[in-house]
């Protein structure tokens, strides 16, 4: 970590265990509406933009609901469960203050939205931890693109090659290095199919954050 000033974290997946309340949301959203879960969903939406997705629901199900009506309907079925029953990964909490201790720049990077990371970040004590946050509606671009790493840096003001990503998702990996950032892959039961590719395609991989201490 000697060349390292920045470490860029996701949230879903990466930070969090949270992958099941969306696997929830999805399937309780799509009932409703009398549709079934497609296998190939998660794989088409998991590396878009939270306003992305909403796009994508309302187009391939055709959903009279607007973007922003569907997005609300969301909040409101994730607010709960974010603020009350998502919880960091093994680990996240001491790795972080670890960073801390050495002066590292902590950032947030995430498809996820500003009031539901809040949320999760308060209720699990880490939220004063994070120098910057970022969102990829600010950049319009999912994280396939470089553009929200490329953000969080020049928040903080450091060097994209002195920045250390963490990502749970192939397509998240292939923008992080896309923006010349070293990426560390983190292991969740969702993407447990890519974890050859993960480890192939990124840095460094681990199973727990406790590697790293």
């Amino acid at each position: 970590m000697d060349t390292i000033k920045a470490a860029i974290f996701d949230l879903d997946g990466t930070l969090v265990d949270s992958m099941w309340v969306w696997e929830r949301i999805d399937m309780e959203f799509l009932k409703k509406r009398g549709y079934t879960v497609p296998e190939n969903l998660k794989d088409n939406i998991t590396h878009l933009s939270f306003k992305q997705v909403a796009q994508y629901f309302k187009t391939t199900f055709s959903i009279d609901d607007s973007v922003e009506a569907i997005m609300d309907e969301w909040h409101e079925m994730a607010y709960n469960e974010y603020s009350n029953n998502v919880f960091l990964k093994e680990g996240a909490m001491e790795y972080l203050h670890s960073l801390k201790k050495a002066g590292i720049k902590i950032a947030l990077a995430t498809s996820n939205s500003k009031p539901l990371l809040e949320a999760t970040l308060k209720n699990n004590g880490i939220y004063d931890l994070f120098d910057s946050i970022t969102v990829t509606d600010e950049v319009k671009k999912g994280k396939d693109n470089p553009d929200i790493y490329l953000l969080a840096a020049e928040k903080l003001n450091v060097n994209p090659v002195n920045c250390m990503v963490y990502e749970d998702i192939v397509a998240a990996v292939g923008g992080a290095k896309l923006a010349g950032m070293n990426v560390t892959a983190v292991y969740d039961k969702a993407s447990e199919k890519d974890l050859n590719i993960l480890k192939e395609k990124a840095d460094k991989y681990i199973y727990s954050y406790k590697e790293l201490l």
